[in-house]
C-alpha cells in the first residue's frame, strides 16, 4: 500500500490530504491523456462517497482497487514471456494484434510514458500507476490513447504523416481512425470556412478584399460565406489519408519500419505530400473559384467544373500547380525541422509536457513553415483564380519570377503575405476542433 500512498501524495499538490478534480486533471494532461477534464470529473464523481467534490485517501484507494482487479488479467496477457514486466516487443505485438504496425521508436516512447525507474520495462506497479492516471476502459481504449499522444496536428491541410500504418491483415483500427479524423476534419473546415474564404479574397484582391466580402455578404446573405466549403471538405481528408498511405508504403519499400532520419522524413514527406496533392489538386482549384464567385452566380460544384472546362480547358484545373508544389518544399522542410527540434527539447523537460504547451509548440512549427512558403501560396492562388483576377490574361499566365515581380510592383513586400494573418487565426480553432473531436469520435467509432 506504500506505493499507492506515494501516488496519492504525488497527486496531492497542495498537501491538504485530498486529491481534487484539478489536481487529477493536471497529472492526466502531463502524461498526454485525452479528454482529461471529462475523465477526472467522472473519477471523482464515481468514488467521492461523501460528495465533497474531492477524494481522500480511502476513496482514492477504492478507485485503485477497482482498477487493480480489472487490469491484472490484461497485464499478464500483455506480458508475453511471463517475466513480470512489459517491454517494447510486447507493445509492438499488442499493436500488431490490433492491426497496426508501430515502429520501435514509438514503442519506446510508450514504455517511457509508464517507466518510472528508467529500466525500459514496465512492471505491474508502474502499469497500474499509468492506468490509474489514464483510466481506459479496455485494451482498445488504452491503445487509442497511446496513439493519440504520439500524433499532434495543428489543423492545416499539410499535416505531417503519422508514424503508425495499417497492417494488411486488419483494417478496423485504421478505418476507425480515418473515419473519426475525417468527421472531425469536416466539422473544423465547416466551422472555419468563412475565415478560409476571407484568406482567399485577401490573396487575390489584397486591400480590396474587405469591401468585396461585405458586398458579397449583402448580396448572398450569410450562406455565401460557405461557398466552396463542400469541395474543401471532400478534398481534405482523402488527400491526408492518401498521403499517409503513400508515406507508409515508402517506409515498407525502404525497409525502414524502425527509425527514420530527419532527412528521410523530409524527403518521404515531400514525395507523399506532392503525390497526394497532385491527385486532388483540381478540387483545390474548384474551391478557389467557388470562393471567388459572386453570390448571385453561385450554381454549385458541378456547374463550376463544367464552366471551367468549357470556357477555358482541362489544363485550367492544374493552373498554379508549379508554385503549389514548390510551396510544399519549404513548408514541409521548415515545419518538420522546427517541430522535431522543439519536441526533442520539450520531451527532456517534464514541465513542458502538457496538451496546451504541445499545441503551442506545434503552432510555432506550423507558423514557421507558413512564413517561409506563403509568397508561393499567394502566387498559386492568383493563378488558380485567373478568371476572377483583375489582371490581364497575359499577366495571369506569367511564370514564377514574373509573378513575384508583379506582386511587388502592385503591393510591395506586404503583398506576398496578404491573408497570412487569417491563416493563423483559422489554424487555432481548426486545430482545437480536430484534436478534441478526433479522440471523442474515434472512441464512438470503436464501440
Amino acid at each position: 500500500m506504500d506505493q499507492f500512498h506515494q501516488l496519492f501524495t504525488k497527486l496531492d499538490k497542495n498537501n491538504d490530504g485530498f486529491v481534487s478534480v484539478e489536481e487529477l486533471k493536471k497529472e492526466m494532461k502531463r502524461i498526454g491523456v485525452t479528454q482529461a477534464d471529462e475523465k477526472s470529473q467522472v473519477i471523482v464523481k464515481n468514488y467521492d462517497q461523501n460528495r465533497d467534490g474531492r477524494l481522500d485517501y480511502e476513496e482514492f484507494l477504492g478507485y485503485i482497487m477497482d482498477k487493480e482487479r480489472k487490469w491484472k488479467i490484461n497485464f499478464h496477457a500483455l506480458d508475453k514471456n511471463q517475466c513480470g514486466a512489459i517491454d517494447q516487443e510486447d507493445i509492438i505485438d499488442l499493436f500488431k494484434e490490433l492491426g497496426v504496425v508501430i515502429s520501435k521508436r514509438n514503442a519506446k516512447k510508450i514504455i517511457q510514458m509508464m517507466d518510472e525507474d528508467r529500466s525500459m520495462t514496465v512492471d505491474w506497479g508502474e502499469f497500474l500507476h499509468h492506468i490509474i492516471i489514464n483510466p481506459a476502459e479496455n485494451i482498445k481504449d488504452l491503445v487509442a490513447s497511446w496513439r493519440h499522444s504520439l500524433v499532434f496536428d495543428v489543423g492545416e491541410s499539410h499535416s505531417m504523416p503519422i508514424e503508425m500504418t495499417q497492417d494488411d491483415a486488419d483494417l478496423s483500427v485504421w478505418g476507425n481512425f480515418v473515419l473519426a479524423a475525417g468527421l472531425a476534419d469536416a466539422v473544423s473546415r465547416t466551422v472555419t470556412a468563412p475565415i478560409d474564404r476571407l484568406k482567399t479574397l485577401l490573396q487575390v484582391h489584397g486591400s480590396k478584399a474587405a469591401p468585396l466580402g461585405f458586398r458579397e455578404l449583402q448580396a448572398g446573405g450569410l450562406r455565401s460565406m460557405w461557398q466552396g466549403n463542400m469541395v474543401n471538405v471532400l478534398k481534405g481528408t482523402p488527400q491526408s489519408t492518401l498521403q499517409c498511405l503513400i508515406y507508409a508504403q515508402m517506409k515498407v519499400q525502404m525497409g525502414q519500419r524502425e527509425t527514420l532520419s530527419i532527412q528521410q522524413r523530409f524527403g518521404m514527406g515531400c514525395v507523399s505530400g506532392a503525390s497526394a496533392h497532385a491527385v486532388f489538386y483540381p478540387l483545390e482549384v474548384l474551391k478557389v473559384r467557388l470562393n471567388l464567385q459572386q453570390a448571385v452566380s453561385y450554381h454549385g460544384v458541378l456547374r463550376c467544373a463544367r464552366a471551367i472546362y468549357q470556357n477555358e480547358s482541362a489544363a485550367a484545373f492544374y493552373r498554379g500547380f508549379k508554385p503549389s508544389i514548390l510551396c510544399m518544399i519549404p513548408y514541409a522542410g521548415v515545419e518538420c525541422a522546427v517541430h522535431q527540434s522543439i519536441m526533442s527539447w520539450v520531451k527532456r523537460d517534464p514541465a513542458y509536457n502538457s496538451e496546451a504547451k504541445w499545441f503551442f509548440f506545434s503552432f510555432v512549427a506550423f507558423a514557421s513553415g507558413q512564413a517561409t512558403s506563403y509568397p508561393l501560396a499567394v502566387i498559386r492562388t492568383q493563378q488558380q483564380a485567373q478568371a476572377f483576377s483583375s489582371l490581364s490574361p497575359q499577366a495571369s499566365n506569367m511564370g514564377l519570377v514574373q509573378g513575384f515581380l508583379g506582386i511587388y510592383e502592385r503591393q510591395g513586400l506586404r503583398g506576398f503575405y496578404s491573408g497570412m494573418g487569417t491563416s493563423f487565426v483559422r489554424a487555432v480553432p481548426c486545430a482545437l476542433l480536430n484534436y478534441t473531436l478526433t479522440a471523442k469520435l474515434e472512441t464512438l467509432c470503436s464501440q
